[in-house]
């Protein structure tokens, strides 16, 4: 299945949830209308794997990850002795595309992935164009010369680190995860239990 490209607002809208980690007022007005409901009708009840299903969905949109990724990632904490959530939250905020975004060196997850791709990203001082890879504490993460002359990268270079997770450290253009994340880091908008219990099935 290929990954979806378009339009953000749309995919948010589908699932409910802001998917893009900023305030967005017309996306905001929008969220609690399914797309096609332009009349007001009675909700049906959703199934319990419905329920679980939607959850799933909205985690899978919010990190951008396709359903052989995200079912990777709960099977290898599935065999793992530990609090399934929080080891998931931890693979989930590790992956290398998502430091990227966390330390704030690109606007979306999307720009993140693709500064990885084409090799704009050094993990202590390497090229890596493997979006998933799993960034391990005291990895220092940086842009290489060359991507440090971009706009947005300049723009964003400027703004303060008063919203930096307590797990990173950010100093310019360079940043380092300190400690692996933990579930109370972080607000999410979709049920992590939810999730397990579907692949539990």
């Amino acid at each position: 299945m290929a990954r979806y490209t378009g339009p953000k607002h749309k995919l948010a809208r589908r699932e409910g949830v802001n998917i893009l980690d900023k305030q967005s007022p017309s996306l905001l007005r929008r969220l609690n209308t399914p797309p096609g409901m332009h009349v007001v009708k009675g909700k049906k009840r959703m199934s319990e794997y419905g329920e679980q299903l939607r959850e799933k969905q909205k985690a899978k949109a919010v990190y951008g990850l396709l359903e052989k990724q995200f079912k990777s990632l709960v099977r290898t904490v599935e065999k793992k002795k530990g609090e399934t959530g929080e080891m998931l939250i931890q693979l989930l905020e590790t992956r290398l595309d998502n430091i990227v975004y966390r330390l704030g060196f690109t606007k979306t997850r999307a720009m993140a992935r693709q500064f990885v791709s084409h090799k704009h990203i050094l993990v202590n001082g390497k090229k890596i164009n493997i979006p998933s890879l799993p960034v391990k504490v005291n990895d220092v993460i940086s842009l290489v010369p060359a991507i440090q002359n971009n706009p947005q990268v300049v723009e964003l270079a400027k703004e303060k680190n008063e919203n930096l997770l307590p797990f990173l450290k950010r100093e310019a253009l360079v940043g380092k995860l300190i400690r692996m994340p933990k579930r109370e880091d972080l607000v999410f908008p979709f049920d992590l239990q939810q999730i397990i219990e579907y692949y539990s099935r």
